[in-house]
């Protein structure tokens, strides 16, 4: 008998840490390297949902010019 069939539908997540880990990595919406200067924020909002960046294939953020 599983913990989840001994606690019955109390809406508590059991979970490894790396399938949670797995899961956030995937629906990650940043990339990676993202800063707190105004242009990582003005490059953050260019990759949102309201512009289409990939378009001009320019999806692909680095660290180097």
């Amino acid at each position: 008998m599983g913990i989840e069939q001994k606690l019955g539908n109390l809406g508590i997540v059991t979970t490894s840490l790396e399938k949670a880990v797995n899961w956030s990595r995937t629906r990650a919406m940043w990339p990676l390297l993202s800063g707190l200067a105004c242009c990582a924020i003005e490059m953050m909002a260019a990759e949102a949902s309201h512009y289409d960046m990939s378009r001009f294939g320019m999806e692909l953020m680095r660290a180097s010019p």
